[in-house]
């Protein structure tokens, strides 16, 4: 963000030198109006981001029964189940025809390879004006982990979170993960 606030503040000195010279060339300006309208931009979208991430770290904070992810935070978030440490992150949220396609990235955090597991993922809408996941418009699925994960590797699981976009999904919520049980061996008579 820092970045940002330094390119910024250099365009507005040049903009504002351009102003103080005798004859300014209209090109440079325009160019220099163009960067500022995409510093501009980029700076709305980084406190976009830091509003959602704040509001992730809230609503984390707040629960040991699962772990949320705000699309727009852009930032992973530690969930500890009865399998062990997951490191969850969203990627590829992306619009589609009934709604919005995501991956769920899951990583194995410690040492330890993690058993396979099962987990409830909830997705929906925030209240715009306090910030709070909305239940009522709220939807889930199950998702499983067939394989064990080896430590400090990663397994990503596609996500169809219907009825909402991108635009209007606030949030997913993974929780209830529950380690499956290894499949019984057969044996033959």
């Amino acid at each position: 963000m820092t970045t940002a606030y330094l390119k910024l503040s250099l365009i507005a000195s040049l903009l504002a030198l351009a102003g103080c010279s005798s004859a300014p060339s209209q090109p440079k300006i325009n160019q220099l109006h163009n960067e500022v309208g995409k510093l501009s931009k980029e700076m709305r979208q980084l406190t976009r981001q830091a509003s959602a991430l704040e509001q992730q770290g809230h609503l984390n904070s707040g629960t040991a029964q699962g772990a949320w992810l705000l699309p727009l935070a852009n930032t992973g978030v530690i969930l500890k189940s009865q399998a062990g440490d997951l490191k969850l992150s969203l990627s590829h949220v992306q619009s589609e025809a009934n709604g919005t396609r995501a991956t769920l990235d899951i990583r194995a955090t410690g040492d330890a390879t993690l058993p396979s597991f099962s987990a409830e993922v909830e997705w929906g809408e925030l209240d715009s004006a306090t910030g709070q996941p909305l239940s009522i418009s709220s939807m889930s699925q199950k998702i499983e982990v067939a394989s064990t994960l080896l430590p400090r590797s990663q397994v990503s699981v596609p996500l169809r979170l219907s009825n909402l976009s991108p635009e209007q999904l606030g949030y997913v919520r993974v929780h209830d993960v529950v380690v499956t049980p290894p499949a019984a061996a057969v044996s033959m008579p």
